[in-house]
Parts: structure tokens; C-alpha cells; sequence
């Protein structure tokens, strides 16, 4: 009960320093504290998948609702589709692939089926409308896509508008719900 003010200051000093033999311990003689490892457990890796897949899926895949009937009967207006970007997943854009495009109109892209990717030619039933044929044959440019909607009487697409950069192409549409 009669410490000073140095031998209480003295004594929580000694708590934490090594002794002799380089332990940490206390004047009790209690057993040292050990630092907590931190480890990834197999709920704790789980839980990392699930948030990079989470992360990865919120950049790579979109829904877009359907509107208008130029890929009728393939699509219908107020249907969803899924759609990727992550070509190395669902593989690369190529003819007959339905496509979702960059646009102008109100909802801001639009849903067609590519038929010719650059360097190739199309076919002159589905030249576009102010190419004149006797200029001869209509190739797509490189790193281009010609697109055309499914229903062609309804269709304003690449006979319309010419072809397409690659970069105007969001994704594949890879689900139809």
C-alpha cells in the first residue's frame, strides 16, 4: 500500500519488457501474449470469390429490355436479354451473333444480329440503300460490324446507317429471358 509514484510507474514498465531469458511476460508469472495471426479461411476465400465474381459480373454483363420488332420472332418487345462484354468468356463476336449496340434513339442502344464482320463483303441484297451497284462490291471496314435486324421489313440497320465501329458494340446477348 505505501508505493510511490515511481515504483508504480516502475512496475508497469516491467509488465511489458523481456525478462532474462527475452519472454514477455508479467510479475505474475502468467504465460506471454501471443499476437493473433490473421489467415484466410476457407469461408473467408469463399466470401472474396463471391465478392470479385459479384464485382466482375456488375461490369461485364447488362440486361436490356427489347423494344421495337426488328428481331421479330427471334425477340419480342418487352423481353429481357442478358448481355456480355467479356468476349474471352462467351467467345468472339462473329457472324450470326446477335449483338446489343451504342445509339442515338430513346432507349440509347439497339439489339441486332451481326452478318458481316470487317474485311468481308456483303451480299447485294443487303447493300446499303445509297450504295450504287455499279460501284461494285461493298466490303466492311476493319474493325467493323454489318448488322441487320432479324425482321428486314422493319429493320433500320446497317442498309440504313452503313456499318458499325466495333467499339459501338456493348456486348453478345448471351441469355433471353
Amino acid at each position: 500500500m505505501g508505493k510511490t509514484a515511481s515504483e508504480d510507474q516502475q512496475e508497469s514498465i516491467s509488465e511489458g519488457s523481456p525478462s532474462s531469458d527475452g519472454s514477455v511476460g508479467t510479475e505474475t508469472g502468467a504465460p506471454p501474449k501471443k499476437g493473433r495471426k490473421r489467415a484466410i479461411t476457407g469461408f473467408g476465400a469463399v466470401m472474396l470469390l463471391i465478392l470479385v465474381f459479384a464485382i466482375w459480373f456488375k461490369m461485364s454483363v447488362r440486361t436490356v429490355e427489347v423494344s421495337g420488332r426488328s428481331m421479330f420472332p427471334t425477340f419480342h418487345t418487352g423481353q429481357r436479354v442478358l448481355v456480355c462484354n467479356a468476349y474471352w468468356l462467351v467467345g468472339q463476336i462473329k457472324d450470326g451473333d446477335v449483338v446489343v449496340l451504342t445509339d442515338t434513339g430513346p432507349t440509347g442502344y439497339i439489339i441486332k444480329r451481326v452478318y458481316k464482320m470487317g474485311g468481308e463483303t456483303v451480299d447485294w441484297k443487303y447493300l446499303p440503300g445509297d450504295w450504287p451497284v455499279g460501284k461494285g462490291d461493298y466490303k466492311v471496314k476493319p474493325d467493323h460490324v454489318y448488322v441487320l435486324g432479324d425482321n428486314l421489313r422493319e429493320s433500320e440497320d446497317s442498309r440504313v446507317f452503313h456499318e458499325r465501329p466495333l467499339e459501338d458494340v456493348i456486348g453478345k446477348v448471351i441469355v433471353k429471358k
